[in-house]
């Protein structure tokens, strides 16, 4: 039978750690929505795509809660993003990508490969996600 023997177990384990994985971004993801440090968007997307391997149910609930919908279900449906939402996320990222960058002050290969990641993260929110406007806002 499937769920005995080597390859059920192992399939089951990766379903229990990509749930558990799943409610911690949803977690994360909730207090980013408080917290202007804590950033929002990656963790709720990791809740996404971990749900989305790992429980149909947990998928389901989790694209009806108010979290998902005001913070990714445009972005999912291929709408884009808020220019507040990119300006958020990009100053999160280059707050953490400057500090990860002085901390590497010692090696130069390191700096190089954080700015390298940091240019190519600018210039996919900037040509990569279409901004969208807010709803209601004057055209």
């Amino acid at each position: 039978m499937f769920g005995e023997g080597k390859w059920g177990k192992s399939m089951r384990l990766k379903k229990v750690i990509l749930i558990v994985v799943g409610c911690l971004a949803v977690g994360l993801g909730a207090l980013g929505s408080v917290l202007p440090l804590l950033p929002t968007f990656p963790f709720l997307l990791l809740a996404t795509i971990c749900f989305t391997k790992s429980s149909e149910r947990l998928h389901t609930w989790f694209m009806g809660t108010k979290l998902y919908k005001n913070n990714l279900e445009s972005y999912v449906k291929g709408e884009g993003m808020t220019l507040k939402t990119k300006l958020r996320i990009l100053g999160m990222s280059t707050f953490f990508m400057a500090i990860s960058f002085f901390a590497l002050y010692k090696v130069p290969v390191g700096q190089g490969i954080v700015a390298f990641i940091w240019v190519a993260l600018v210039c996919y929110f900037t040509f990569g996600i279409k901004t969208m406007k807010v709803k209601g806002a004057a055209e």
